[in-house]
Parts: C-alpha cells; structure tokens; sequence
C-alpha cells in the first residue's frame, strides 16, 4: 500500500509536470484550446437553431450546423471591420494626443512649481515608439498564424466529431466506469453552457451600453471600447476595471475639461457595478461554487501560463477541476477546498 507522503509527493510532481508543459508547449497547445472553443461555439449555436421551431418542423443538423458557421463567421468579420477600422483612426491621431499630454505635463508642473518640469520622455522612452510597432507588427504575424492553425484544428474536429463518443466510450472496458465517464462530461458541459451562455449575454450588454455612453458623451472610437469592455467583462474583477480604465484616461486628453472624464469614469463605473454585482450575480446562481479567493488565484495562475486566453478561461477550467475532482474520493478534498460553500456533492469513484 501507497503511503500518504508518496501519493502527495507524486501528485504534485504531476502538477509541476503539467505546468511545465503548458508553458512550454504554448504554441502549440493555446491554439488548440482556441480551436476548441471555437468548435464548441459552432455547436452550441447549432444546438440553439435547431430549438427554433418553424411551424410543426424543425430544422435539420446540418442545416443548423451550416447557419452556425455562417453567422460566426459574419459576426466576427463584422466586428473586425470596425475594431480595425477604430484602430486604424487612434493610431493616426496618437500624435495629437501625444502633443496633448505633453501640454497636461507642463500645467501639472507649473501647478505644483516643479523644478524639474515632468516630461513625456521620463515616462516613456524615445525608443518606445519603434519597439511598439515591431511589437506590433509581430503580434499581428503571430496572430495570423494562430489562426490559420486555429482554422486547420476546427476543420478536424468538425470532420471527426462524430466518431468522438464511439472513441470516448471505448476507453473505458467496464460500461459502467463509460457510464459515469460520460456523466461527469455531461456536467461539465451543462456547467460551461450555463457559465459561456449567461457571461457572453452580459458582456454584450456592457459593451453595447459602454459604447452608448461614450457616443453619448461624443468620445471617439466608441465602438472600438465598446468591443474592448465585451472582451475585458470575461476577465474577473480586474476587466472591469480596465474597461474603465482606458476610455477615462482618453477623456483627459481628448477634452480641454475634466467634466467629461468624471461624467465617463461615474456612468461605465455604475454599468460595471451593476452589472458586475446585480445583474450577473442573479442570473449565473451558485451554480459555479467557486470562492472568490480561488478564482483570483486561478486568474493569476493561467494568466501567467496562457496570457490574456487564460485569463478568460480561468474560471471554466476551474469548474472542470472541481467538477471531476469531487467524483473521485482521493481528490474530493481539492474539490472541497476550490469550492465556495464546501458542497460539492459525494465521490462516485474510488481511485
């Protein structure tokens, strides 16, 4: 028999494997968790078009499936269009902004009597553009041929996702271990649904009112902050701070006062309150049971391995972990620990 110290020496030598390997095997393994969730994303919005009914009929899967490709694929060419077209416009404007900042220096000092006047170039080196641009320019190669791996991955599991049960039931020789296999799959599927379904609803909510505000109010590139806060409301906590962030500090130097930036900072401010303490509380439940605690941990934790990806997903892949954790007596305990009220229902499985 096992001692205790052996299995926790081994456990955890089995974590630090595992870290290491996603780190180290970042290129390769980040697109394919995007390409997973793109997939699943196809799917589920096939799910949902086959719910429509139309008169006493309903539409067939590969019909469903192909109004699924179709409408992923316009929405996101639409919102590229005007995120780069946003971009495009800031980037023409930087040095006019600039040259505003550098005036908000000069009063800053004379207010305070400075005798070292506080410059742009204290703060940002000289150097800075051009390493930006080549930054830039190589985020823009990478991302390219990100997605042409992406695209390459989907097209695979779309082809073989039919044979994926046949293949996951025939790991296991005992049907009942397939049995419960398929039922902890099953619930983690329910659990992401529910999470994907309820916090994709509410950040198109706050991006659509972020942008609303900001046209409101006359700040350019509305729509592009507007795409930013959609994207930020997936990140915990600190996305929506961020999301405020950067339109405000915008205001300060696009108006000659300093009205506009309250009138911003308060109005994104109180839709990130309401939406991030009211609205998203009511309708997400307790149906994920994770402590706050676990997931500031969780999103320091893939956001050092994954970056801004593992940041969004932080939250589902500690679901999956408690998830498969609590159906098995030896990591119950885990499982108990990542929760929030220490309910995680009863081990099925002895490992």
């Amino acid at each position: 028999m096992r001692s205790p110290l052996l299995s926790v020496t081994l456990s955890v030598f089995l974590v630090l494997m595992i870290g290491w390997l996603l780190v180290v095997g970042r290129s390769l393994v980040l697109p394919f968790v995007i390409a997973l969730i793109v997939w699943y994303m196809i799917n589920s919005l096939s799910h949902v078009f086959q719910l429509i009914p139309i008169g006493r009929w309903r539409l067939p899967g590969f019909v469903t499936f192909t109004l699924s490709l179709l409408s992923i694929f316009a929405v996101s060419t639409f919102v590229l269009d005007i995120v780069t077209v946003n971009l495009t416009q800031l980037a023409q404007d930087a040095p006019t902004y600039q040259r505003r900042l550098e005036e908000l220096f000069d009063q800053a000092s004379s207010l305070f009597h400075l005798n070292d006047p506080i410059e742009l170039k204290d703060l940002l080196p000289e150097s800075v553009v051009p390493r930006m641009v080549t930054a830039g320019a190589s985020l823009v190669t990478t991302i390219a041929g990100s997605a042409s791996l992406v695209f390459i991955y989907v097209l695979f599991l779309v082809l073989e996702q039919s044979t994926f049960d046949r293949k996951f039931e025939r790991l296991f020789s005992d049907p009942e271990k397939a049995q419960a296999a398929f039922a902890i799959r099953a619930e983690i599927n329910r659990s992401i649904m529910h999470y994907f379904s309820i916090k994709t609803a509410v950040s198109v909510a706050t991006g659509v009112l972020t942008s609303l505000v900001l046209l409101a109010i006359g700040l350019p590139y509305a729509a592009l902050f507007g795409f930013i806060a959609f994207l930020l409301n997936y990140i915990p906590t600190i996305g929506s701070l961020i999301g405020v962030i950067f339109p405000s500090l915008l205001a300060v130097v696009y108006y000659d006062t300093l009205a506009p930036f309250f009138a911003i900072a308060t109005g994104l401010g109180l839709i990130q309150f309401a939406v991030g303490n009211l609205v998203e509380p009511k309708l997400m439940g307790s149906n994920l049971n994770l402590s706050g605690l676990v997931i500031m941990l969780s999103l320091a934790f893939w956001g050092a391995i994954w970056g801004v990806v593992g940041m969004v997903l932080c939250v589902p892949l500690t679901v999956m972990i408690v998830i498969v954790c609590a159906r098995f007596e030896a990591s119950r305990p885990i499982a108990v620990l990542l929760s929030e009220t220490g309910e995680v229902g009863f081990a099925e499985s002895k490992a």
